[in-house]
């Protein structure tokens, strides 16, 4: 029997490998940006097109290759920075496990230019599948340019299952983002398909976060700085950020270690922990923390992609991230009284009740008829928009409901007792003035919702009564309505007084530039405008009017749209969802009888009145006999 065990070729190992280190166009970006930081430059040049599919160009003004090490540096394993096995434990560049370059120029057409300072003329080389076609001499600054062309060429099963554009730049931007913030000093620039979508020129490392996260950013921030006196170990510097801005979406946390970024659940928990009763469980905090460790007491080759480490003493690294953290929030006299439900509708510290005149929380208006929604008509902040849900639906789920309601107040069994007792809860504390006034106070009185501090509704029915959320419940109100605009037509939008420029970091400008056709049929007049990530608001949705800040609502739609495209949702299903979140009524607002009968009316008109958007409860029924039997 013949022999079956042999090696693989060149070209097919090289694919291989190309399946661990390439995963998207992202994997390429990160690798060209890391070789161009090892080789020192001070000015580094991203260029994509189609976001990665088309083109990935990466110009360096670093130290550039000799000719024969630029022909070497696309075989597997050829590295410049290490030369013996000691040196696994002594790393101090990105780059080391020289797989990246044939990795890539396996899977794609590639172009390298490079010259060194001391060299006349430059190597042009042009590679593709593994094979060299050509090598010659060539005209070229001083540095390096890779470019990256038809990406996955001759994979055509994983070129076909690629992501989004969306998606995929996403994913450069982050990687871009990631290296950019580890250093600061050098000038990064990127482009996407002919446009300048950041530049960052050299500076310290507050400028680079604000640079990087927006201008808004800066006043996020405190200052965290500490170098272990007793260990000398490991030294953390950085920033972290206030309570009040914590997310429920991750997205501004970066955790470098000897500059390198690093993904570890174990020291994310030792930041958060830090965070303990100042932000609710599921928040996440902002944060930008560097780790200066020896690289001998640290191992980075766990994966190709070098975002996993191993410390050789975790528990310091942890202790050392939750103190400094803790006294950095201390020290600026940051205390958990702060109201997150005005911005973030996500605290579960709820603000004192605020009782605000009928006529000033008029947050449900009654809506005009179909045809004043399409043309518009309606004045001032009064104007609400009829979204359009079928009338014949309307008519059904309300009539079911009104159902529930027959009856309250009117009963002369043992259940009229307990309504009664229920209805003393809210019935006027005023005396009434003969039988016939006192039995109206209190039927009206059983049939009127109230709320449970300033976040629930309880709404008494023949049968029991109902315990309603209600942010769950208008955003499942306002999801059906917004659905209904992206799919059937465009809402009116009412003008302000005076328009308002917004301000947004780079990914999210990015993010909001695609969305802009589909917000601006929700209602928003917005368009780009300025400088750099910025935007100018000149109306809101009618329903909204100027009631609601522009910049936390826009934040909030991307943060909240963000998560549901990781969820793989349609876009109009993810900005429906993103909207309802963003313009919903908050958990801690007070709201008027009118109000809550209002919003009861609309959540029973709903497709599906019983679960929020997101899959959560909108409401809990609680049955008379279930509560006679809980008190025995």
């Amino acid at each position: 029997m013949s022999d079956i065990i042999q090696l693989l070729p060149d070209a097919l190992a090289n694919k291989i490998a190309a399946g661990e280190v390439v995963q998207r166009p992202a994997s390429v970006v990160k690798e060209l940006l890391e070789n161009a930081v090892d080789a020192k430059a001070k000015t580094i040049t991203l260029v994509v097109k189609d976001a990665g599919r088309t083109l990935i160009q990466v110009t360096d003004d670093g130290c550039g290759m000799s000719e024969t090490d630029a022909r070497i540096c696309f075989e597997r394993h050829a590295t410049s920075k290490l030369r013996t096995a000691e040196d696994l434990f002594a790393i101090a560049t990105k780059g080391f496990r020289g797989e990246a370059m044939a990795a890539i120029a396996a899977v794609a057409q590639v172009e390298l230019k490079t010259r060194r300072a001391d060299d006349d003329l430059g190597t042009h080389i042009r590679i593709e599948g593994s094979k060299v076609l050509s090598q010659q001499p060539c005209q070229h600054a001083c540095g390096t340019t890779v470019s990256v062309k038809n990406l996955f060429y001759n994979i055509p099963a994983r070129r076909k299952f690629m992501k989004s554009e969306a998606t995929q730049f996403r994913h450069i931007q982050d990687e871009f983002q990631r290296v950019a913030l580890a250093h600061p000093d050098i000038y990064f620039t990127l482009h996407h398909n002919g446009s300048e979508i950041m530049h960052l020129p050299g500076g310290n490392y507050r400028q680079r976060v604000v640079g990087v996260l927006g201008a808004k950013t800066n006043k996020k921030l405190i200052p965290v700085r500490e170098e272990s006196n007793q260990t000398n170990l490991v030294s953390i510097s950085g920033f972290v950020g206030k309570p009040e801005f914590a997310r429920k979406t991750r997205g501004e946390q970066y955790l470098f270690v000897n500059h390198r970024f690093v993904r570890n659940k174990y020291l994310h928990h030792a930041i958060v922990s830090a965070y303990d009763d100042l932000i609710p469980k599921d928040a996440f905090p902002l944060y930008v923390l560097f780790i200066e460790v020896d690289p001998a007491r640290v191992d980075i080759n766990i994966s190709p992609t070098k975002q996993e480490v191993k410390f050789q003493d975790d528990r310091i690294v942890y202790d050392c991230l939750r103190v400094v953290t803790r006294y950095a929030l201390g020290k600026h006299h940051l205390t958990p009284t702060l109201d997150f439900d005005a911005e973030g509708g996500m605290s579960r510290f709820t603000a004192s009740p605020v009782q605000v005149p009928e006529q000033e929380t008029q947050t449900f208006k009654s809506k005009i008829t179909p045809s004043q929604a399409r043309t518009g008509s309606g004045k001032g902040s009064d104007a609400f928009v009829d979204f359009g849900a079928p009338a014949t639906r309307d008519r059904n789920n309300l009539q079911q409901w009104e159902t529930l309601m027959e009856g309250l107040g009117s009963n002369t069994d043992a259940s009229a007792t307990d309504d009664t007792l229920l209805s003393s809860a809210t019935s006027s504390s005023a005396a009434p003035t003969s039988a016939d006034s006192g039995e109206h106070l209190v039927n009206a009185a059983v049939r009127q919702p109230y709320q449970l501090h300033n976040a629930y509704i309880v709404s008494p029915i023949k049968s029991g009564f109902w315990l309603i959320d209600q942010q769950t419940a208008h955003e499942r109100v306002l999801y059906e309505q917004y659905l209904a605009m992206l799919t059937d037509r465009q809402t009116a939008s009412q003008r302000m007084l005076f328009p308002k420029e917004l301000s947004f970091s780079a990914a999210d400008a990015e993010t909001l530039t695609q969305l802009l056709p589909s917000i601006q049929r929700l209602g928003f007049d917005v368009e780009p405008f300025g400088g750099q990530h910025s935007f100018v608001v000149h109306g809101m949705p009618a329903d909204l009017g100027e009631q609601q800040d522009a910049q936390v609502l826009l934040e909030r739609l991307l943060e909240q749209f963000r998560s549901d495209r990781d969820l793989k949702l349609d876009t109009h299903d993810s900005i429906a969802k993103a909207m309802a979140y963003a313009g919903a009524v908050r958990r801690g607002h007070a709201l008027s009888v009118a109000e809550m009968q209002q919003l009861i009316d609309d959540l029973f008109a709903c497709e599906m009145p019983f679960a929020g958007p997101r899959g959560n409860k909108t409401l809990i029924t609680y049955e008379l006999e279930e509560l006679r039997r809980l008190f025995g």
